[in-house]
């Protein structure tokens, strides 16, 4: 008779951690100047119980930084404030992965550093606002179409930026492909209109992200390599599309043949439809990785689809942000704090490390 699989569990395998949980990455733009901060590495530390960490997105180059201090890991001052982060975490015996994230379209000017430029699969406008600390409240940029050399140069950027993880002490880099950042503007046959190689076909808007993984394994490995995807995503200005549950079964096949570690599934908008719930259910089939869910769980529901064996993890969003020992809170049952999404993006320490 087997045990109970349980969120606290550990894992063991391709790699070893301490419980089933997983701190989902998170923007809190506390990157001042867009450099990991002490501050920053206090605030990791302190969740360091989680099985996994999964950082805030983290821009790759100047053109991906889109939100107002966000971190970036392109230079090495930025490498060297990341260390203190994976530093901090690992002397709790804790894990850490990096997420790369590129916002593309979703973006302003006002947000991204000298030289940087907004840039998408096709110049179509994400039409949302976004907080810009120089000018308040913006419309988000029209892009401008991305050539072909500079898709090359995208996904050299990312290869780099996963390169760029580990030598500051990550366990491995989680590619963002999920929300309508540039990754899933590509995958958007609404977004991308591009009518060459990366655009039209479901083969041809999953090119970006394919060649992406294939240069992130040719620097760092397989085994230290996953990404989050989020099937039926509506945020950030993208529309729906017929072809959802096709594209994505071709992209976790080919991602299946790349023998990633894992993907991250955001699967709050899938569960709303049967079709997005049995794409949910074939992609746990098929992929042959570790698979990660997200959309609201509790302690019960989580530990129900570990035991059904619907997830090898879940991960935990904003409760997270109040709750720095949420492991611990969960296996002793005890009440958990309720965020202030007030400071969820502010500058300072409030609502960041003062928790308990």
């Amino acid at each position: 008779m087997t045990n109970k699989l349980d969120i606290f569990t550990p894992l063991t395998g391709a790699i070893g951690l301490k419980n089933r949980i997983v701190m989902a990455p998170m923007t809190r733009s506390r990157a001042i100047g867009n450099i990991p901060n002490d501050l920053m590495a206090l605030y990791y530390k302190q969740r360091a119980s989680a099985g996994l960490i999964v950082t805030e997105g983290t821009a790759p180059s100047p053109n991906a930084l889109g939100y107002a201090r966000i971190p970036g890991v392109y230079s090495q001052q930025q490498i060297n404030g990341w260390k203190k982060v994976t530093e901090g975490v690992h002397s709790e015996n804790g894990k850490i992965f990096l997420q790369l994230m590129h916002t593309g379209r979703v973006s302003h000017q006002a947000n991204l550093s000298e030289g940087g430029t907004t840039l998408a699969p096709s110049a179509i406008s994400a039409d949302g606002d976004m907080w810009t600390d120089s000018l308040g409240m913006q419309k988000t940029d029209l892009p401008r179409e991305m050539t072909r050399e500079e898709i090359k140069t995208a996904i050299t950027e990312f290869a780099q930026g996963a390169a760029n993880a580990v030598e500051a002490g990550f366990d491995g880099v989680e590619l963002h492909g999920a929300n309508g950042y540039l990754i899933e503007q590509f995958l958007n046959p609404h977004s991308n209109h591009r009518t060459d190689e990366y655009g039209g076909s479901i083969e041809n808007r999953s090119r970006f992200v394919i060649e992406i993984v294939k240069a992130v394994i040719e620097r760092i490995g397989a085994k230290k390599t996953g990404i989050r995807i989020s099937p039926f995503n509506t945020y950030n200005g993208l529309s729906p599309y017929d072809e959802t549950t096709d594209t994505y079964n071709y992209l976790v096949e080919e991602l299946n043949k790349l023998k990633i570690l894992y993907l991250h599934v955001v699967e709050t908008t899938a569960r709303k439809t049967e079709e997005g719930k049995l794409l949910i259910r074939n992609i746990r089939e098929e992929f042959n990785g570790l698979l990660i869910l997200n959309g609201g769980y509790s302690k019960e529901t989580a530990e129900k689809a570990l035991e059904n064996e619907l997830a090898d993890l879940i991960s935990f969003g904003a409760i997270f942000i109040s709750n720095p020992d949420l492991p611990g809170k969960l296996q002793n049952n005890l009440a958990l704090t309720t965020p202030d999404p007030k400071t969820f993006y502010a500058a300072t320490e409030s609502g960041y490390i003062d928790y308990n």
